[in-house]
């Protein structure tokens, strides 16, 4: 029984950035060793256990099969007989295929380390195409390494696509990679190479459709600047999103799932973008209806999240953020118990308390 270290933990430290994970790939035992020695099973579709004090992963060395369409169409074979580089061999990226034995000697079979080196992102084998959640992750690492992808890997991603493997992820995964995608350094990078090999138009129509029209360099630049803001994941969907229609907004939501959080911020991006945008020459009255449309009084965090997305990457955004705060902040000052108690009706209480947040905006701008 060999152990070795596996994937992104060898690869990130050769990298020189922080280790979060480290996975490990077992040659030469069975499920029934590892269970004597301690391991807890808990891989439902091949052999992976936790360790007994650490609980990192251990996965018992495999091969793969594809069976049929899609990301879950595989057979996995796990025996003693598998060999380290049978099981580097499975993997998507050169990047991600090495490993390192227990004394630290690097095990490199396909020749990452030269394409770490170069900042290149290469398939292992042709096996590539068989998993068309790669073409995803391709892109994801793209936007987090700003490396290249390699011609030929290029050619196989745009052969997948022609081939309809794209057609056969469902909403779950890409919202997944999406998701991992938009909070790496370069969130741009990943579509970029999604339009280059045509999975963009089968994934995301509605960001594809931006290429043609001519506004994808806004919704980018917006996009890099909320990532360079380090901005949360919502406000990231939301400033890519805000160049749309909201109509366009809810069906891209919809065939992704995206959750509540992520489809509601972006929905305000599109429809309230602009005004916040031009926050800086907005009057009291126009400010108000923002903030009232907006939900600004009920869901403060989540107008200060709102205002992040739509002026990212905006020139000259400081002044409308400045406006915009003011105002939220005098409305949202005003005692509307106190107010209330001036009304003799209840009728009367909604609009006076809107009158005196009116009031406050106009005396702080």
């Amino acid at each position: 029984m060999e152990t070795y270290v596996v994937g992104g933990a060898v690869r990130d430290e050769m990298l020189g950035l922080p280790v979060q994970d480290r996975d490990y790939v077992v040659v030469g035992s069975t499920p029934e060793e590892m269970v004597k020695q301690g391991f807890r099973p808990v891989g439902r579709d091949f052999p992976v256990f936790l360790h007994p004090q650490t609980h990192e992963e251990y996965a018992l060395a495999r091969t793969e099969r594809k069976t049929a369409p899609g990301y879950h169409g595989f057979a996995f074979h796990a025996s003693p007989d598998v060999t380290l580089e049978q099981d580097l061999q499975r993997r998507d990226l050169t990047i991600n295929a090495m490993a390192r034995d227990g004394s630290g000697r690097l095990i490199d079979p396909y020749h990452g380390a030269d394409d770490l080196g170069q900042g290149v992102l290469r398939h292992v084998s042709p096996a590539f195409a068989e998993d068309p959640v790669r073409i995803l992750r391709v892109a994801r690492f793209a936007a987090r390494f700003d490396f290249t992808v390699a011609p030929e890997t290029h050619a196989l991603m745009v052969q997948m696509v022609r081939d309809g493997e794209a057609d056969a992820l469902v909403a779950e995964r890409v919202w997944q990679e999406l998701a991992k995608g938009l909070m790496e350094k370069t969130p741009s990078a990943m579509f970029a190479i999604l339009r280059d090999c045509g999975a963009l138009a089968r994934v995301l129509p509605q960001i594809d459709a931006l290429y043609d029209d001519g506004q994808a360099g806004e919704a980018m630049i917006a996009l890099d600047a909320a990532a360079a803001g380090t901005a949360a994941l919502d406000v990231r969907f939301a400033a890519l999103l805000r160049v749309l229609e909201p109509e366009a907004v809810e069906a891209l939501c919809a065939k992704l799932k995206a959750p509540a959080a992520c489809r509601d911020l972006a929905l305000l991006a599109a429809r309230h973008g602009n005004a916040i945008a031009d926050g800086a020459e907005l009057d009291a009255e126009a400010l108000m209806q923002v903030l009232e449309a907006t939900d600004a009084w009920r869901r403060p965090e989540r107008f200060r999240d709102l205002m992040e997305a739509a002026l990212a990457g905006v020139a000259d955004a400081g002044a409308s953020r400045k406006r915009l705060r003011v105002a939220h902040d005098v409305a949202l000052a005003v005692d509307a118990g106190v107010v209330a108690r001036t009304q003799k009706s209840p009728d009367g209480i909604k609009a006076a308390v809107a009158e005196a947040r009116l009031a406050a905006i106009r005396a702080a701008i």
